[in-house]
């Protein structure tokens, strides 16, 4: 997991670097034209990656889950590995729920402005 985690750390760092670079090369006639900004992929869902990050979330809380009740059980002696499990689990759900206190704490600043 944390060799994945920072490949895409890796990835998400280079297309920044690209994006930076490209906005200093162009000119700045383009970046005035409507939809300049909206490089986001064509494909890109808001709510569909918030339904995968929870999906990953229950993942890696019920891979969290087996590993310990396999080591209750005497099924494992991989303690070390299910308490990682468990803390990765719980590190995870944390930073879920931060990402949804920032995102309500954004819509409310939304509906209170004025119209």
């Amino acid at each position: 997991m944390g060799t994945e985690l920072a490949g895409l750390i890796k990835a998400d760092l280079a297309a920044l670097t690209n994006d930076a670079n490209r906005m200093a090369i162009a000119p700045a006639a383009d970046m005035a034209a409507p939809g300049a900004f909206n490089t986001l992929p064509s494909g890109f869902s808001f709510t569909q990656t918030m339904k995968d990050a929870l999906a990953s979330v229950d993942s890696e809380n019920r891979v969290a889950g087996e590993r310990m009740e396999a080591v209750d059980a005497g099924k494992s002696d991989d303690l070390v590995g299910a308490m990682l499990a468990s803390q990765q689990a719980s590190l995870s759900f944390s930073m879920l729920m931060q990402v949804r206190n920032k995102v309500m704490g954004a819509m409310d600043e939304l509906i209170k402005l004025p119209v």
